[in-house]
């Protein structure tokens, strides 16, 4: 089924999805060994199987670390 354009946001994150740190990744633009880092920092809420390597990321948890992420500019 192909999501509607009200379940979808501008970064085309979908709050329901679940999402692997390979997809989480690419959509953020970062490395997969800066992911680890967000999610080892807290950024990120993950969920892991018990006995399972695999990690799913929810799309809401996604959107939720990019709304309250603020950008500071520095002018050299």
């Amino acid at each position: 089924m192909k999501p509607t354009q009200s379940s979808r946001n501008k970064s085309g994150i979908q709050p329901n999805a679940v999402y692997s740190r390979k997809e989480t990744a690419d959509a953020l633009g970062v490395s997969l060994s800066t992911l680890k880092k967000l999610i080892d920092q807290g950024y990120l809420q993950v969920s892991q199987p018990p006995g399972m390597r695999r990690v799913f990321i929810k799309g809401s948890s996604i959107l939720q670390m990019l709304d309250q992420t603020v950008v500071t500019v520095v002018n050299s």
